[in-house]
């Protein structure tokens, strides 16, 4: 790892790239560090300020955008409904039409929070939230790797990004919830094996534990006070019934700017190619590519985890040698 002096913002000067998802959260981001990379960056969502917010949330992808833009980028701010194929497929027409090609997709569509109870046993659940849940963000991406693929095939170092939370197969408290994370982290290394042959890399990236606008929200805090939280008079290792909100935790989480630096690094890496398939995280890429939050931390919220809650097993390089070569590839080997 690099000492934190060493390290340097990576030059995507030149690069498309492509943020489905961008209006809050990880995507905006990763929207902002790949700008302050340089990069051209695409702003997709519906929120927009035309119109069409969710309820109480004021982001919106023009703001993205011109954050992108003020960190040494190019932000452009478009409204796509991800789970209609007409409106990415005119997305990406007019991605073409501009630049030719796309270098970077980040598919972090999500937008299930507010359909998401955890702790609750799948028949009790509302299945209507439950499918719903399951098309906005799983069927989103389909979708739009689908058309953004063609684009990026023969590129140097184009890479598919899937945001996931979590970077291992355990169940994570909620049925739709569950089939959404893991299915994300499977599409990509089933891209990844009918990608490889065309230079495009597709891998799964987790954050830790996310300073989200909404999770400040949660906390009573900004984004520049919010290490008063540690101040509360409670108990600050226990978790509320439903949700993991525990001060303690909170304390090692991080901003939305550490995950996009991931991608901002991978995206650089010339050998990338060798972490094709994978599931990481923000944390352990840190440490190996020297990046920091932007106050200059590093937090590692696996090693907080395990030392907290106990040992459980990722999705590293043993589980990866599970996977390749399989069966079908075996009896196939021309396929892909």
């Amino acid at each position: 790892m690099l000492p934190k002096s060493v390290y340097r913002t990576p030059n995507l000067r030149g690069r498309i790239a492509l943020v489905a998802g961008a209006t809050r959260g990880g995507g905006r981001g990763i929207a902002i560090a790949l700008g302050e990379a340089g990069a051209t960056v695409y702003c997709t969502g519906r929120s927009s300020r035309a119109g069409k917010h969710p309820p109480g949330r004021p982001e919106t992808i023009e703001e993205t955008a011109e954050l992108v833009t003020a960190a040494g980028g190019r932000g452009i701010a478009v409204r796509v409904d991800h789970t209609q194929p007409a409106d990415v497929k005119k997305l990406i027409a007019q991605i073409k039409g501009r630049h030719r090609g796309l270098d970077i997709l980040v598919n972090d569509v999500w937008g299930g929070d507010a359909l998401t109870e955890f702790g609750k046993p799948f028949w009790t659940l509302k299945l209507d939230d439950g499918l719903h849940m399951l098309k906005q963000a799983i069927h989103s991406h389909i979708i739009t790797s689908h058309h953004a693929a063609p684009l990026m095939l023969g590129r140097s170092r184009a890479i598919i990004f899937e945001i996931t939370d979590g970077d291992a197969l355990y169940y994570r408290g909620n049925l739709f919830y569950d089939l959404v994370k893991i299915s994300v982290i499977r599409l990509a290394f089933a891209m990844s094996r009918e990608l490889r042959k065309h230079s495009v890399v597709a891998v799964s990236l987790t954050p830790g534990f996310l300073r989200s606008e909404r999770v400040l929200e949660h906390f009573g805090v900004s984004e520049s006070n919010w290490k008063e939280v540690a101040k509360k008079k409670r108990n600050q290792d226990r978790n509320s019934k439903r949700q993991n909100d525990a001060i303690s935790d909170f304390m090692v989480s991080e901003t939305p700017r550490y995950v996009g630096r991931a991608v901002v690094a991978l995206a650089a890496d010339p050998k990338v190619k060798n972490k094709t398939g994978r599931v990481l995280s923000s944390w352990a890429l840190a440490r190996e590519y020297g990046f920091t939050d932007i106050d200059g931390a590093q937090p590692h919220w696996g090693d907080y985890a395990r030392k907290k809650y106990g040992n459980y097993k990722i999705c590293d390089n043993v589980f990866h040698s599970y996977q390749v070569p399989g069966l079908i590839e075996l009896m196939f080997p021309a396929w892909f």
